[in-house]
């Protein structure tokens, strides 16, 4: 006859069973959980970064093609804020170089390579138009001209001067005035007019600003010269 002490540690030995497969299954029911969620979370796609904005030379809105240069360019705000030029992602001139002024501001760049051959600016309010002529007369053929106005530069501006930028490809020269604003890019011996220029009129009525009309704005792509 079984003793009853003996009953009792049957049944916690029982007892002490059926808890330790209860445990060993549960815990086999999370490691399987875990590693069924680790699978699927290394499987799932990855949400895509966003993608970076292209920047491309100049700040242009796009890419130019292959044999053209990329540039931008802004007038001159006012009296107070110069002439902005870039060719190339290079700032040929502005007010943080410290080669702009009053009046005309130019820069010349090399038609086949793109890169800058001189700038010059020239006072026509209070200065002679006579250095504008002359630096006008010696630019070589093939050479890109880029024109900003800053201020005015009209008032000294004569007719020489006017034909002489009109035959580097521009519209609009003759009929600049008082405190106009006006960006242009031509070239020496262009033989048709060019497509990159913009002219505002100074107008009490639409100026931007007490006394001088807003800011111009342009960019584009310049044809490289290949002969």
């Amino acid at each position: 006859m079984i003793r009853a002490g003996g009953i009792l540690k049957l049944a916690a030995l029982v007892s002490v069973f059926f808890l330790a497969a209860f445990l060993a299954f549960e815990l086999l029911e999370i490691n399987l959980d875990f590693n069924f969620a680790r699978m699927f979370a290394r499987s799932a796609p990855n949400e895509e970064a966003p993608t970076k904005q292209s920047r491309y030379k100049c700040g242009l809105s796009k890419p130019c093609p292959e044999d053209h240069f990329s540039f931008k360019m802004a007038s001159g705000a006012a009296s107070v804020v110069g002439p902005k030029l870039c060719v190339e992602d290079n700032i040929l001139m502005s007010g943080v170089k410290n080669n702009v002024g009053r009046g005309l501001n130019i820069a010349l760049v090399n038609g086949r390579t793109g890169q800058l051959i001189k700038t010059e600016f020239f006072d026509l309010w209070a200065g002679d138009v006579n250095p504008l002529i002359q630096f006008l007369n010696k630019i070589e053929d093939g050479t890109i001209v880029m024109m900003a106005t800053f201020d005015d530069s009209a008032t000294k501006l004569n007719d020489e001067a006017k034909q002489l930028i009109s035959d580097l490809g521009s519209s609009n020269i003759s009929s600049l005035g008082f405190r106009d604003n006006w960006i242009f890019v031509g070239g020496k011996g262009i033989k048709t007019k060019s497509p990159f220029e913009q002219h505002i009129k100074n107008n009490a009525e639409s100026n931007k600003y007490e006394g001088w009309p807003e800011v111009l704005e342009m960019e584009g792509c310049i044809p490289r010269r290949q002969d």
